[in-house]
């Protein structure tokens, strides 16, 4: 009963003190320093991981993929490493609390690694944020750039630098056994009609999910014209392109959906790992903002 009341009295007695002299149980510049020199850590061991091909992501690497070991080992030991040196800068920094129960300088020495841990989090997030958006935009600009020369070029060559993915199928519907020398090229411009109209044919019946018999005989009739080949013939090769092109964009969705499935699960397997990170990074900062302020409490009392 004695050392409840003593300690309940030197806690009000403490509370009136700093009510009177209007100090604040936080030291801000303390938790400001630790967070900035955490933060600035942080960020030398994220570039220092990238450089060592630890932590490094390509820009031109499309597919999302899972967390190596490596990533999520270099990922823990920076925020272990940034997260402890942060705390403990905070613990130390932090001005002394006089008459002031034990209990409580160690809540509030928690405390301070706990809000360094925070804003250093905060910091970097948003010094990562800015570096990654430099980046990618280099990178797009970068790739934009190349995107646009290979379509100068295909222009050059085709005559045409946007290119419809069912203009190949058509080829293949009207395809001859002429060749340019034999007249076949001086007739280009006069077909660019049945090919746009093939064209719109193919993409509404893929869309549809079937070629209607319609279409069917309708492109057989034209296919015929166009190769001199016979009607059954060329409605055997309607079937076929038409099957090669309904494969193809059942293919491409489907590896879409892949895709979309990989990179669901590496944000996951991602936002896990870096859960544990941050985790780990809380308790290690409040756990040495409490040496620090220790330690400097002993020190102190020495001086």
């Amino acid at each position: 009963m004695n050392n409840n009341t003593t300690e309940a009295n030197m806690l009000v007695v403490t509370q009136e003190n700093a009510s009177r002299s209007g100090t604040s149980g936080v030291s801000w510049g303390a938790v400001l320093g630790g967070a900035v020199a955490a933060a600035a850590l942080s960020l030398i061991l994220l570039m220092l991981g990238a450089g060592l091909g630890l932590s490094a992501v390509s820009p031109w690497s499309y597919n999302a993929t899972v967390m190596g070991i490596s990533t999520i080992a270099w990922i823990g030991f920076t925020q272990l490493a940034a997260s402890g040196i942060g705390g403990y800068i905070a613990g130390r920094l932090r001005t002394k609390w006089s008459n002031v129960h034990d209990n409580e300088v160690y809540f509030r020495d928690t405390a301070h690694g706990m809000l360094a841990w925070a804003v250093a989090s905060l910091l970097t997030v948003g010094l990562l944020a800015s570096a990654a958006q430099s980046m990618l935009s280099g990178a797009a600009d970068a790739a934009g750039t190349a995107v646009t020369a290979t379509a100068a070029v295909a222009g050059n060559v085709a005559g045409n630098a946007k290119v419809n993915p069912v203009d190949y199928f058509t080829d293949m519907l009207l395809r001859t056994e002429q060749t340019a020398t034999d007249g076949a090229a001086s007739n280009a411009g006069n077909n660019n009609g049945v090919r746009m109209e093939v064209g719109r044919i193919l993409s509404t019946d893929i869309a549809n999910g079937s070629l209607s018999p319609n279409d069917r005989d309708y492109l057989a009739k034209l296919v015929a014209q166009r190769t001199g080949m016979t009607q059954v013939d060329a409605t055997k090769r309607v079937d076929a392109v038409f099957d090669q092109l309904n494969k193809s964009v059942s293919d491409a969705k489907n590896t879409a959906k892949v895709a979309a499935d990989q990179a669901r699960k590496a944000a996951a397997n991602s936002a896990l790992w870096m859960f544990v990170a941050l985790l780990l990074g809380a308790f290690v900062a409040s756990l040495a903002a409490t040496l620090g302020g220790r330690q400097r409490d002993e020190a102190h009392v020495i001086v």
